[in-house]
């Protein structure tokens, strides 16, 4: 992925992104009523970083996650609302790995590695409704917010599965909901706009699956899990 973020950027300069004067006094105007379309479409490439929030029913130590950099793709679809607000839906496939370490003192007995360790792969689908809130154009530049809400399909969630972790089997809910927050910026060149954006993602609902047994050292002292990211997306237009 670092080669293709290299290989775009070096697309970018190419575009006549010097000739042009793109920060510079008088730059030439590209694309110049590209947005001012009702509705225009692009793409996406990024990065992800997720993370589990924990709350306990009691005082215990901490369950660990290790996190893990996942890779994301997806299409985006900008609707012009106004001048300066559009309506973005941006539908994608997310790629993510977290590793839960559990303490010892979770279990009865001396607990095994496999015992305190749980691997949680997701791979999700993405639906996030945006709002996006942009500045004034300044030459071939133009910062923006972003803020919604979004819904995540996760097909590896083994909600499904009538096995729980007493059979090495972790279990979340199939959906979940959250709310999204970041910012970014449309770079303009002579044929496409680039906009670097990052986002942070909060899961709204508890989505763990509880264990059958009530006293599980896995779930038994969980009161909610609930996901949350941070999003870099590389967007063409």
């Amino acid at each position: 992925m670092k080669k293709i973020v290299v290989l775009i950027l070096l697309a970018l300069s190419t575009q006549g992104f010097a000739q042009n004067k793109l920060f510079g006094k008088d730059p030439i105007i590209n694309l110049e009523n590209f947005q001012k379309q009702k509705l225009y479409f692009g793409f996406y490439l990024g990065f992800n970083s997720y993370d589990f929030k924990v709350d306990y029913k009691t005082v215990s130590e901490d369950i660990q996650v290790k996190k893990n950099t996942g890779f994301n793709v997806g299409l985006v679809a900008d609707l012009r609302l106004q001048e300066y607000i559009n309506l973005r839906f941006e539908p994608g496939l997310y790629y993510t790995k977290r590793d839960l370490g559990y303490p010892s003192s979770y279990f009865e007995s001396t607990p095994t590695y496999s015992d305190r360790l749980r691997e949680v792969n997701s791979t999700y689908i993405h639906f996030p409704l945006l709002l996006k809130f942009s500045s004034l154009r300044t030459g071939n530049v133009r910062p923006y917010l972003l803020g919604g809400l979004s819904a995540t399909l996760n097909l590896s969630s083994n909600a499904k599965s009538i096995d729980d972790n007493y059979e090495q089997i972790f279990r979340v809910k199939s959906w979940t909901t959250n709310y999204e927050l970041g910012f970014g910026i449309d770079i303009f060149s002579e044929y496409f706009i680039f906009s670097p954006s990052i986002r942070g993602v909060f899961g709204l609902t508890d989505e763990l699956i509880r264990d059958k047994n009530p006293d599980s050292p896995w779930t038994g002292n969980i009161e909610s899990l609930k996901s949350r990211a941070v999003f870099i997306n590389f967007t063409f237009h």
